[in-house]
């Protein structure tokens, strides 16, 4: 085994999405980009398969060509531990952006401070101050 990942399957956003947290993550990175040519299912210059780093976490991504009958659920949310309030604030205010709030930011008696969100992009996150 060469390791583990987490995959995302957007339709049609995915390099959107991908550019947009590592934006918002400090030492994130895209570490490659394949994209769907004239003659692939997908539609051309979408992604084929893109990986990236949020905070040397592995991720991938796809656009998947195939329509599907389900999204994301926020059963699986991405976990964000912060050092300072301000990276929580910040992380939540952007990630709320177009998106849910699934639970406001709050003490809810398991650390100092909590939020959790829907992004814009569908993408469940949970951002917690211990």
């Amino acid at each position: 085994m060469k390791k583990v990942a987490t995959f995302l399957m957007f339709e049609g956003n995915a390099e959107e999405a991908m550019n947009y947290y590592v934006s918002l993550i400090e030492d994130s990175i895209v570490t490659s980009i394949v994209r769907y040519g004239p003659d692939g299912p997908g539609a051309e210059g979408s992604v084929m398969q893109a990986s990236f780093t949020l905070k040397g976490q592995d991720f991938m991504c796809i656009d998947s060509h195939v329509k599907h009958a389900f999204a994301f659920t926020p059963s699986f949310s991405i976990f964000v531990t912060c050092d300072t309030e301000d990276e929580l604030d910040r992380l939540y205010d952007e990630l709320q952006v177009g998106g849910n709030v699934l639970m406001p930011l709050g003490n809810y008696g398991f650390s100092k401070k909590f939020g959790w969100v829907s992004d814009r992009f569908g993408v469940s996150w949970q951002v917690n101050l211990p």
